[in-house]
């Protein structure tokens, strides 16, 4: 906890999603069957969206049962552009959760917020899958389709997500850049955070 480092890209259609869990170059690498998860995570501010404009996103989402709460924010030293912080632990209570998270590394001003409001959501449907490489480093396949929702409009969305999870990263990057190649997928730059908050 503390790091995330994971590739995003647009995917055209929930057919295609099928197509590329089905790609004997991905089957070959799985570690486990897929697992399915049914997202619904709703993202706050502050009143003045205070930590909209430093890029700081609060969350919680049910997965399936579960209720966890996570923070992502920037990193100052980050080289890669698809490195960032990130903190999370099941909890239902954001008041409770934010401080133990700044315990664990999240930005000590989450701790100034007096009120948080609810801004946007995004419900989806997840299969995720741990695929192991040559080098051995491993990263988690996750497969999103569903909906983000702002306060006056919702738009759907398909997308590929590839998070590292051992080991160096350009195993997992040069896989990643194959996906796309091979299903003319395009990056998706931004997160569902930031795109449902455009959603006004």
């Amino acid at each position: 906890m503390g790091t995330e480092l994971e590739w995003k890209y647009a995917v055209q259609n929930s057919s295609v999603l099928d197509e590329i869990l089905a790609w004997q170059e991905i089957q070959g690498r799985m570690l486990e069957a897929p697992r399915q998860y049914h997202m619904q995570s709703v993202y706050y501010d502050t009143p003045d969206r205070r930590f909209s404009r430093e890029h700081i996103a609060i969350r919680r989402r049910m997965e399936n049962a579960s209720s966890v709460i996570c923070v992502k924010a920037p990193l100052s030293n980050a080289a890669d552009p698809y490195l960032h912080g990130e903190w999370e632990l099941e909890a239902n209570d954001l008041n409770v959760a934010l401080p133990r998270l700044v315990a664990l590394g999240a930005p000590a001003q989450l701790l100034e917020a007096s009120s948080l409001d609810r801004l946007c959501r995004a419900e989806f449907l997840r299969r995720a899958v741990l695929l192991r490489f040559a080098d051995g480093s491993t990263a988690e396949l996750a497969l999103d389709d569903g909906t983000l929702s702002g306060p006056t409009r919702s738009a759907m969305f398909c997308e590929l997500e590839l998070e590292l999870k051992s080991g160096a990263p350009d195993a997992a990057r040069a896989f990643v850049e194959s996906i796309a190649a091979h299903f003319s997928l395009s990056p998706q730059p931004l997160s569902k955070f930031a795109r449902a908050n455009a959603l006004d």
